[in-house]
């Protein structure tokens, strides 16, 4: 598989990294939303999360909640987004966190504006769901 992600995790390709662990790396995105943002990988190759051993997890996050503060020095607040899989807008199929910095007046809005055609959902549907969620 030529991932662009193990390539930068090998070396193959350049990136401007801030801050590494045995388990994970973070480096400037090549291609913004604003200024700072960063993304967070695995070195080792997964496509989504829940693929993930407990120990790569816990490191992962770990470097995502160190970094979320060293980043909000751009800017008073910032959004964490994984991207989980394809349907979900996921653009490399490699497990990324996105670091972002917010600024009231960046333009970006909540995360509930993406979706323009939410559910409204009855009390049965909702029962449904939570039952499902958890088994």
């Amino acid at each position: 598989m030529d991932c662009i992600f193990c390539n930068i995790v090998s070396g193959k390709i350049p990136a401007r990294k801030i801050h590494e662990t045995l388990k994970s790396i973070a480096f400037l995105d090549a291609f913004p939303l604003i200024k700072g943002h960063t993304l967070v990988i695995p070195k080792t190759h997964y496509t989504k999360i829940q693929e993930m051993t407990e120990s790569d997890n816990a490191d992962l996050f770990e470097t995502v909640r160190i970094l979320t503060g060293k980043i909000e020095r751009l800017a008073p607040s910032s959004l964490v987004a994984v991207h989980n899989g394809k349907e979900s807008g996921q653009e490399i199929p490699h497990v990324h966190v996105h670091i972002i910095p917010r600024r009231q007046e960046d333009g970006a809005g909540p995360v509930h504006s993406m979706f323009t055609k939410r559910p409204k959902l009855s009390d049965g549907e909702l029962a449904e769901i939570e039952n499902i969620l958890k088994k």
